[in-house]
């Protein structure tokens, strides 16, 4: 039987050591500011990024590249390796297509080859959480073929909660009106969303006030986690420049219910939609 790897991408915000020191293959979504493309080997820092979206600039984003996609499943194929690809959202992006035709071309060529792709319907570390279950499954000695049906039957179980600090972008992404965002703003109106069972953002409520739609976020952690709670001996806090909101999180869930918290960065490609200031909370529960 071969080996195989697990693959994802970059917009599962995972700590770059523990994609390192546990061979996850990583693949780079792509963003612009203009006419200047960064992913891959050109690199902005996050912070030159952030100053760039606070002071006006409006970053796009982009699919992975299907020929770097087939360039990067040849490699490992070559090396003996099947492939199970953990992708972003299809509702949020065309990569989870990019993968599917990448894999068809290379199986064309390696037919002793297995690829599979799972589209997470997840974001940031909702993605990664699913990665980490994949992973966690991998080093018990699990199949390909049954890590794929295990994350199939679960994924709709990995919990994404988040807030945003700024109306104006999740408006300009389509997912609230116009008037919302303006009245909003006036009335330090802060929107608690969630990633649903298609893959998609949506609004879930709003409060009044930054401290309390942090505090929200775990109040809605103690009530969705149910029987699940057993599995969240670490949960997932991802961030877009305000570590300290984050940190104010992960403190309320220790002081909870004692689980450790791994925090890490909101990559370029989804901050770009949510902005500065997100805060997103990941754990399994009963449902999204």
């Amino acid at each position: 039987m071969r080996d195989y790897i697990i693959s994802t991408d970059n917009t599962c915000d995972l700590p770059l050591s523990l994609l390192q020191e546990n061979n996850i293959d990583v693949h780079d979504l792509y963003y612009a500011f203009g006419d200047d493309v960064y992913g891959g080997e050109k690199t902005m820092p996050l912070k030159e990024f952030y100053n760039k979206m606070h002071n006006g600039a409006l970053p796009t984003t982009m699919a992975a590249n299907p020929a770097e996609i087939e360039k990067k499943f040849e490699a490992a194929v070559n090396k003996g390796y099947d492939i199970l690809h953990i992708a972003f959202s299809s509702a949020l992006s065309g990569s989870y297509n990019a993968y599917q035709i990448a894999s068809r071309e290379v199986l064309e060529r390696h037919p002793e080859a297995k690829i599979i792709i799972i589209d997470s319907l997840a974001a940031s570390m909702g993605e990664g959480l699913i990665v980490t279950e994949a992973l966690r499954l991998k080093n018990t000695g699990k199949s390909m073929l049954e890590v794929s049906k295990h994350i199939e039957n679960f994924k709709h179980n990995a919990c994404h909660q988040f807030t945003v600090n700024d109306l104006n972008h999740l408006q300009r992404g389509g997912r609230i009106s116009k008037a919302t965002a303006i009245i909003g703003s006036l009335v330090n109106i802060k929107p608690v969303l969630r990633v649903d069972e298609a893959g998609r953002l949506v609004p879930l409520s709003k409060v009044r006030g930054r401290k309390k739609a942090l505090s929200t976020l775990v109040d809605n952690m103690e009530t969705k986690m149910g029987l699940f709670k057993s599995m969240n001996k670490t949960v997932l806090i991802s961030h877009s420049d305000c570590i300290e909101d984050a940190q104010i999180v992960a403190n309320d869930i220790k002081n909870r219910f004692g689980f450790e918290v791994i925090i890490n960065d909101i990559c370029p490609t989804i901050a770009a939609h949510t902005g500065p200031g997100t805060v997103a909370l990941f754990y399994w529960a009963e449902t999204r």
